[in-house]
């Protein structure tokens, strides 16, 4: 899930690029529209936020450090057992 900090941020921005100095009529409103939409965009491209994504990473490094590990200990089984 993306964090809501962004979506805030990204309408924040789009807002001030509507707006001068002055609040325009309706702006409020089409604030709460960008919010929804932009939440409703980031939910349906099921992307995850940084913090997962190097989560996940370490994870997988791990899991390849176990499997190399293992690899190793099956080779050298195998060759035990050739030597027999």
């Amino acid at each position: 899930m993306i964090n809501s900090q962004l979506i805030e941020g990204l309408t924040e921005q789009f807002s001030q690029l509507l707006s001068g100095e002055s609040k325009l009529p309706g702006q409020d409103s089409m604030k709460d529209q960008v919010r929804a939409v932009l939440q409703g965009t980031f939910d349906r491209l099921d992307i995850v936020s940084r913090e997962e994504f190097d989560a996940q990473k370490a994870v997988l490094l791990r899991t390849r450090e176990k499997v190399e590990a293992l690899e190793e200990q099956l080779q050298a089984l195998d060759a035990l057992l050739k030597d027999k």
